[in-house]
């Protein structure tokens, strides 16, 4: 197969994702973002890494009202009007670094924020607010405070610059938290970019309860007995993907114990509240009711074809409600962390559903 661009879909409800009219752009590899903090209810903080974009001399172009991070400075500025902008949303017990290759190629034509989710990375830890309609509010402050929806929401006064919708892209988990963003967005969503996962309904699919799910997929022990153990795993999974970027966002999922094992960095609280939202998710109501365009990247399936099967339902059930293809692709022979095989496609995934730099609000449906 075309590692580059997997195998097109077609059918009811989808659209074969045509990445050539996209030239991928250069991976900017000096490039660091700046990190920052929103404040939610509760004094609950939400970190966001700020990956800049064009237009900018440097990354940290987060909106004034976010407070700055560990080693962050207060921004000045908010992101230039003619500039899309992209939330990244990270997978489950993973973090925004995740995020990283795919966020040094967008920046060459948007600005790009990479957020942790509540219990994850460096966001606060709470004991609740793991709903569905909570981590859609995370995301929207974030997208707020980074900028994101500045213009749109304040480009009626004189002399400010018009303001678009923006992209929301998620992976696994973050998918889901993706797609409960984009419909609580509204036409303020341009575009919804869901990295393999999103259309699935695990409870349905895997007749598991969460505490089952959560069972098999814990980590075997001696991929945990130490950090050397654990980065040699990661590494394992492709190794000519693995680089710094990589070896960072592995080291941000797992802290060091006293005895020199590793173990999940993400609280277990925030861990079971997190599947436990993932098991109240029903794409076949969410999905057909979101505004946005919609991009779908499909990793290896089961024996039983059961992702793409789901996927197609979806595209079908959102064509029935009148919202326009699924622009979609799958990659039979890569895992999960299609952001680290194949990050071109997923740029390419993100520009299709992307407003052109040169378009008004209105053009971006």
């Amino acid at each position: 197969m075309d590692r580059m661009h997997g195998l097109p879909l077609t059918g009811p409800g989808l659209r074969a994702l045509d990445a050539n009219p996209f030239a991928p752009p250069a991976s900017d590899q000096v490039a660091e973002p700046a990190g920052f903090m929103v404040a939610m209810d509760g004094a609950v903080r939400i970190h966001f890494l700020d990956w800049g974009g064009p237009q900018a001399g440097t990354a940290g172009w987060a909106g004034i009202d976010s407070v700055p991070a560990a080693g962050g400075s207060i921004p000045t500025s908010r992101r230039p009007g003619g500039v899309p902008g992209v939330l990244l949303i990270h997978g489950l017990a993973q973090t925004a670094w995740s995020w990283a290759p795919v966020a040094r190629r967008v920046r060459a034509f948007a600005g790009v924020v990479a957020m942790d989710l509540r219990g994850h990375g460096l966001s606060d830890a709470p004991t609740g607010g793991y709903d569905h309609e909570q981590l859609a509010e995370d995301a929207i402050a974030v997208a707020e405070g980074a900028g994101l929806l500045a213009f749109a929401d304040e480009g009626g006064h004189a002399g400010a610059p018009s303001g678009r919708p923006f992209v929301v892209a998620g992976h696994g988990f973050g998918a889901v938290v993706a797609a409960w963003t984009a419909h609580a967005l509204g036409d303020r969503c341009a575009g919804l970019v869901l990295v393999d996962g999103g259309w699935t309904d695990l409870p349905a699919e895997t007749g598991m309860t969460p505490d089952e799910w959560l069972a098999a997929i814990a980590e075997p022990p001696e991929v945990l007995r130490s950090m050397d153990a654990w980065l040699a795993d990661r590494s394992g999974f492709d190794p000519a993907t693995w680089d710094a970027d990589q070896e960072r966002a592995a080291r941000s999922e797992v802290v060091e114990t006293a005895a020199g094992r590793v173990k999940p960095a993400i609280h277990s609280h925030a861990l079971a509240a997190s599947v436990g939202a993932l098991w109240t998710y029903r794409p076949a109501s969410t999905l057909p009711a979101v505004v946005a365009e919609v991009a779908a990247l499909a990793a290896r399936d089961d024996d039983a074809g059961r992702n793409l099967q789901a996927l197609r339902e979806m595209a079908a059930a959102r064509a029935a409600a009148g919202r326009g293809p699924v622009h979609a692709a799958s990659f039979p022979g890569l895992g999960h962390n299609l952001m680290r095989y194949v990050p071109d496609a997923v740029v390419a995934a993100i520009r299709t559903v992307a407003p052109s730099a040169d378009a008004g609000p209105e053009a971006s449906g």
